[in-house]
């Protein structure tokens, strides 16, 4: 539950070995199309992970502060080991990671400095 700032309690503890099955990865936008068949509006993205993971696709409700343009070549963060997710036409295989804004709206969980495509989270 939201405490009227946006930002929802803790959640409860895990032990590490939890966090380490969840596999997130750095890669980057090579495409972002209008997936107006979505019942929010959201972009359908294709991920660059590297050779070693390669290309996946997803679903991503960014809409608001990011335009098309604004997203290829962006390097992003995404869960990688979710089974895939059909939403509509689009099979999501990841999950794009970001945080809400004070309204809700979605702001991209981005590396701050260049990481290696497929990098993984430490």
């Amino acid at each position: 539950m939201s405490q009227g700032n946006g930002v929802e309690p803790a959640a409860e503890q895990i032990v590490f070995d939890d966090f380490a099955k969840v596999d997130i990865r750095v890669g980057v936008i090579v495409s972002a199309d209008p997936f107006p068949e979505a019942r929010k509006p959201a972009y359908r993205l294709t991920i660059d992970f590297g050779p070693e993971i390669g290309l996946k696709k997803s679903s991503a409700q960014i809409t608001d502060h990011y335009g098309l343009d604004d997203l290829r070549g962006k390097s992003v963060m995404a869960v990688i080991n979710f089974p895939p997710r059909q939403i509509g036409p689009v099979r999501s295989e990841v999950l794009v990671l970001g945080f809400p804004d004070e309204a809700g709206r979605i702001v991209l969980a981005t590396p701050d400095k260049a990481a290696p495509k497929g990098a993984r989270l430490k």
